[in-house]
This record gives structure tokens, C-alpha cells and sequence, in this order.
């Protein structure tokens, strides 16, 4: 599904700041406007930026009617979310449909990745520790990063809460509940401590737990039917732990563990009247990750990474029976990564970086037919090197890199897919064509390599060693406009848009089978798409304490297959699942101490096979969301309350055929700061 959503609340821009030039001249009378940030979009308002960047950061990421990174990831335009239902079903999503093993998704600088699948669950993520998401098509505009970051077609960071210290105090916390319909408990803890001068440390734990029931409407051609939705229920833990370093010679350094674990059901696809099922999944996933940032002098600079994450998925479905009982497969997954990444200033306006990363990746597979199906235990050994240049001037950046990248399988039996090598290089520009910074145009070439996961390739029923690679290039070109007025109404307008073209070569595509862990591979060939977003964006005061924040967004997108003219019912077809035509509307209104944040979002019609025929056929539908939030001061305290009416109309809908989402539900939360 693509979600062209246009967040309301991003992009903080202090719009009380005021031309200082001029206020001794202004004889008109003028009120100081308390600090206001600007949340009528995802622009970003460092509009330098030569890749289309969207935002979501500290508070406005709290006014969403948002209970994971998914919930919110769902506002960025140009997104596809694929959501398999309920509180715990698998979410994930892919970026202008050039699909989810696109997507890198890093956490605090590092990626957050599967080896495995390559499919990262973004409903895993609370938003309860982060601070900041940000969404860049091909890749950072910033040459001083790992390897990896220059290594998808977009990337999704994802930064967590750091800690912050009023002057006099070295403790502060925050305690939350939210609850609500399917069953919803979910209590969260955040506490920070200051362990000296240079030190500080944060402990963020929470717990969800929900039975996943929920009324869904059933249609099987002749009549309608109401249904409770079964065995979508979850019981997860996750516990993180931070600890921070600031030194006096520009060295920051940050080390991470980080524990998820959850069980919960699998529910069935809604067909032949059949809406129970006894599929269970376990995951367990643990890593400890960290980072050092030096900068020696005013030309050369220094970024260390390193990690290690050990994930565990155990899937259970009692309705099988294999030569050994009940089918029971379980997964170990082992990661150790490291990076170096330089970065050197010739002059300044021309700084150069190289950057190298290391990875190594080891499956194994527990599997109740183990003796009529081996497994191959595969091993893959990833070298990534890039080399980038950066040309700043005042009206002018030019960034361009080439990315190396080396893999080499391993496997105990069978055919392992062997040695790959790529060279993939990327070009970037940003320009301002007038003396007044308002104005940005911007635009990227890139060409991009990904490898077939372990499953694609190793999978016990369905892998295939001899899968092909998938090749990317993108293009886009776009502009920028943001525009901060004073003593009028309007406070703060903005646009962005972008035109893009994709082409894909061997696109690799997965889609569910009876159930969600087997699923089937297959390239589709050639696909091009091309598609343009339109996002608008306005701030307004209209009394002195109420502001009005609107946003508006427009995506359209032609995604098609053109891999063979001889099979007229896919050539030339929209790919599965990819509106040619969706948007969001989004309000919100700030008044004292009360909010209220209201959105709309509209997905066109699409087909959820490649022949666009009736049987594939699935229809628009559009949802409306609101809610209300007092926030109010005691004892130092900040209390706050808010009530959340999700899918207001009761639209039932499915994101993919068969998996129904809820209907009209609420949610209610309640915190402390401290």
C-alpha cells in the first residue's frame, strides 16, 4: 500500500524568531510568540539536502495517533506499508515500490538488519524511546558515514531519546500507559541519570500486551458477514540500556544493549470462511552495539562502529504434522559487524571520506523433517568500501561516491550462491539559483546492489542458489520552498516536490503463501516506475495562543512490469499492491494547554496480483483519524492525557487481501515526566 501521508508535525523551525534588523524601525504593535515549531509537514528546513528528506521529531512525533515506527511511518508520502493486522501482526514497508530489502532501517547510526529475510518488522520499534525519525530516499546527504548508509535505495533512522539534564539535577525520567481496545495494556519507563561531568546513562523498558480481537467485516461473493479476528494476540518485553560520553577533545562515544522478546499469534488469511488459526511465533533478538566519534583537528575526523546481535525465531504450527511431531522450525541468527569511516577536509569548500565495513552472518536452523530437509546453515562474509567527495560552495553542494561491495557465501551442503561483486556509484546536487535561501533545487542519480537474503536463496522449500542479484538506478529531481513570515497570520508556508524514475532488473519479490513464514520468491524481470509527490505544507496563528497546522499531499505513481511483451495480462501492468493515485490531508490545533490533531489518508485502487483482473481487483479505501490531548503542570510534574479515535468512519479495509485491519478503535494514554 502506498501511504503518501504528510505529517503535520515535523520539520522544527522556531517561528518566532524575528528580523532584528527591522524591529527598531516597527511602529506597529507586536507580540512575542512563544517558541512554535512548525509541524505542517515532513520538510525539512535544512533544505540543502540533495536527497528528499521527511521528519518526525521530539514532540510532534507524540501528537501522532501512533503506537509503533510503523504507525508513524505511515504520514512519509511515497511509502508502501504492508500491515498484516492487529497490534501484533508483521509490518514493513518499501520506499517509491522498489521493495522492503530496499529499506535500511538503522538504529542510532547502525543498521538494524536480516540477514535472514531482510525483512525489518517496524512494529517492533516504540515510540516511546525515540526521538527522531528521518526518511531519505537513496541515502544520507552527508559523506561521513559508514558504508552501509550509502548502501540501500532509502534509509529509515531511527534515533533514540538522549539524555538531557536541566542545570542542578542529575535524574529525570518519564513514566507512561497507554490502553485501549484488542485488548491494549502497554506500560513504558524512561529514566536517565547522570553518572558524572561527562557520563549519563538511560534505561528504557516496556511491556505490551494485547489479545488482538477485533470485528472485521467477511465477504465470500454471495453475503456478508461480521467476524472477531483470532489468534492476533501479543505479549512482548523489550529493555534497552545507554551509556553516553562527551569529552573535552570533540570525542563522543555511545554504547547500546538492547533486548526484544515477544510471543504472539499468526492470524489466518480471511478465506473459504476460515478465520482461526494456531500459528505462534516467538522472537528473541538481542544485540549490544557501539560508537566512537573523534574529530582530531579542524580538517580530519574519525567514526568507529561496532556490533553484535544474536536473534532467535521459533514458529510453531500445530496443524502441521511432520515425520517428528508438530511443526516446529526454529532460527539462530548470529551478526558481527564493524566500521571505520574518515573524513578530511582539503579546504573549505572540498572535503573527501573513506569509509569500510565488515559484516558476518551465520543462520542456523533447528527444522522437525531436518532429515528429509537439511539445512545448509549458510555463512555470508560482506565487505562494503566507498569513497566520497563533497564540493560545498554558498549556492552550490555536488556530492558523488562509489560503493564496493563483496559477498561471499558459505554453506555445509548443496550449492552456496558463491562469490558477488558490485560497483555502484551515486551522484548528488543541490542548488540555489537566487541569493535568497528560500528557494532549493535539488536532484540524485544512484545505482544500487542487493543480494538475495538467506531465505531467497536457502530456503528450505523454496530457496534457490541460482536466484539473480537485483540492480537499482534512481533519478529524481525536485525543489524546495520554505518561506517563514512575520506579524501575519500565516506564520510559516512551505512545498516540496519531486519527480522520480526507478528501474529495477530482476526484482525480486516475495508474497505470503498459506500462511506467513512460507513464502514464495520470484523475479519479476524489469520494472519501471515513475512518480511525482507534492507535499504543501502551512503554519498559522490566528489568536495569540492558538496555532493551526495543515498539510496536504499528493502522490502519483506508475509502477510497472515490462519484463516480457508476450504476456499481455502483466506487460505494462501496475505491480502488485501499488496505487496509482493517493493522499492525506492533515490538521492540527494548538490551544493553551489543549491539542487536537485530526488526518486523512486516501489509497487509490490496486490489484494484488500482476493480472489486473477482477478477481485481483482491490478497491480504494481512505481513513480518518483524530485526537485530543491536555497537558497541564503539577509539582513539577508534567502530566499529560490523550484520547485516540483511530479509523473514525469504521472503514474496514485490507492493506493485503485476505488480512483485515480493525475497524473504529480507541486508545487512551496517560504520562509523567519526572
Amino acid at each position: 500500500m502506498m501511504i503518501a501521508g504528510f505529517n503535520l508535525f515535523s520539520s522544527t523551525l522556531f517561528a518566532q524568531k524575528a528580523d532584528s534588523s527591522k524591529r527598531d524601525n516597527d511602529t506597529v504593535k507586536t507580540h512575542t510568540l512563544k517558541e512554535v515549531a512548525v509541524r505542517a509537514g515532513r520538510i525539512s528546513s535544512r533544505n540543502t539536502s540533495a536527497t528528499p528528506l521527511q521528519m518526525l521529531k521530539g514532540a510532534e512525533l507524540e501528537k501522532l495517533n501512533s503506537l509503533s515506527v510503523a504507525d508513524a511511518i505511515r504520514f512519509f508520502s511515497g511509502v508502501q506499508l504492508k500491515d498484516y493486522g492487529g497490534i501484533g501482526g508483521l509490518k514493513t514497508i518499501n520506499v517509491r515500490s522498489l521493495g522492503a530489502n530496499h529499506v535500511a532501517v538503522f538504529y542510532d547510526g547502525i543498521e538494524f538488519g536480516n540477514a535472514q529475510n531482510g525483512q525489518v518488522d517496524l512494529g517492533k520499534f516504540s515510540l516511546d524511546n525515540i526521538d527522531e525519525i528521518d526518511l531519505y530516499n537513496a541515502q544520507k546527504s552527508n559523506i561521513f558515514q559508514p558504508a552501509k548508509g550509502f548502501a540501500s535505495g532509502s534509509a529509515i533512522y531511527l534515533m533514540a531519546k538522549q539524555p538531557h539534564f536541566e542545570p542542578g539535577t542529575n535524574a529525570n525520567g518519564k513514566v507512561s500507559l497507554k490502553a485501549g481496545g484488542m485488548g491494549l495494556v502497554n506500560p513504558s519507563l524512561l529514566l536517565n541519570y547522570k553518572l558524572g561531568d561527562s557520563i549519563y546513562s538511560s534505561l528504557s523498558a516496556e511491556l505490551t500486551h494485547a489479545n488482538g480481537k477485533y470485528k472485521f467485516r467477511y465477504t465470500n461473493g454471495v453475503y456478508d458477514t461480521t467476524a472477531i479476528r483470532q489468534n492476533g494476540d501479543i505479549s512482548a518485553q523489550r529493555v534497552e540500556l545507554g551509556l553516553f560520553g562527551k569529552m573535552q577533545d570533540s570525542c563522543k562515544w555511545a554504547v547500546k544493549g538492547y533486548l526484544y522478546n515477544s510471543e504472539r499469534g499468526l492470524p489466518r488469511a480471511a478465506v473459504s470462511n476460515r478465520f482461526e488459526s494456531d500459528q505462534r511465533q516467538r522472537d528473541r533478538n538481542i544485540f549490544v552495539q557501539s560508537t566512537y566519534n573523534k574529530t582530531f583537528d579542524t580538517r580530519y575526523s574519525l567514526m568507529l562502529s561496532a556490533k553484535y546481535s544474536n536473534d532467535y525465531t521459533s514458529y510453531l504450527d500445530p496443524e502441521t504434522t511432520t515425520t517428528r511431531g508438530l511443526l516446529n522450525d526454529k532460527y539462530y541468527e548470529h551478526e558481527l559487524y564493524f566500521s571505520a569511516a574518515n573524513k578530511y577536509s582539503i579546504n573549505s569548500f572540498w572535503d573527501i571520506s573513506l569509509a569500510a565495513d565488515y559484516q558476518w552472518n551465520k543462520l542456523n536452523a533447528t527444522e522437525n523433517d531436518s532429515a528429509k530437509y537439511r539445512f545448509v546453515s549458510p555463512r555470508r562474509h560482506t565487505i562494503l568500501t566507498v569513497a566520497a567527495t563533497d564540493l560545498h560552495f554558498k549556492h552550490f553542494n555536488l556530492q558523488a561516491n562509489i560503493l564496493g561491495t563483496f559477498v561471499k557465501d558459505n554453506v555445509d551442503t548443496l550449492v552456496a550462491a558463491g562469490k558477488k561483486t558490485a560497483y555502484t556509484p551515486a551522484l548528488l546536487f543541490s542548488w540555489q539559483p537566487t541569493d535568497n535561501p528560500d528557494l532549493r533545487i535539488r536532484g540524485f542519480y544512484k545505482s544500487i546492489f542487493r543480494l538475495p537474503t538467506f531465505n531467497d536463496l536457502y530456503y528450505t522449500f523454496i530457496g534457490n542458489s541460482l536466484l539473480r542479484p537485483e540492480y537499482t538506478k534512481q533519478f529524481d529531481v525536485g525543489f524546495t520552498y520554505n518561506k517563514t513570515l512575520h506579524q501575519h497570520t500565516l506564520v510559516y508556508f512551505a512545498v516540496q516536490a519531486d519527480a522520480y524514475y526507478n528501474q529495477v532488473r530482476d526484482k525480486i519479490v516475495a508474497i505470503p503463501g498459506q500462511d506467513l513464514e512460507r513464502w514464495i520468491m520470484f523475479n519479476l524481470g524489469k520494472v519501471h516506475i515513475k512518480g511525482l509527490e507534492i507535499n504543501g505544507q502551512a503554519t498559522w496563528q490566528v489568536a495569540t495562543s492558538v496555532f493551526i497546522n495543515t498539510g496536504i499531499s499528493y502522490t502519483h505513481q506508475k509502477a510497472v512490469d515490462v519484463t516480457d511483451p508476450t504476456e499481455p495480462d502483466v506487460y505494462n501492468q501496475q505491480i502488485p499492491y501499488t496505487p496509482v493515485n493517493s493522499g492525506s490531508v492533515l490538521i492540527g490545533a494548538e490551544w493553551k494547554k489543549l491539542s487536537f490533531n485530526y488526518s486523512y489518508i486516501y489509497i487509490g485502487e490496486r490489484y494484488d496480483l500482476g493480472a489486473h483482473i477482477p478477481a485481483n481487483y482491490v478497491k480504494p479505501f481512505y481513513t480518518h483519524d483524530a485526537g485530543f490531548t491536555y497537558t497541564t503542570n503539577y509539582n513539577k510534574h508534567k502530566l499529560k492525557g490523550t484520547i485516540e479515535i483511530n479509523n473514525v468512519l469504521n472503514q474496514y479495509n485490507d492493506v493485503v487481501t485476505n488480512f483485515p485491519l480493525p475497524g473504529r478503535n480507541y486508545r487512551f494514554t496517560i504520562s509523567s515526566t519526572f
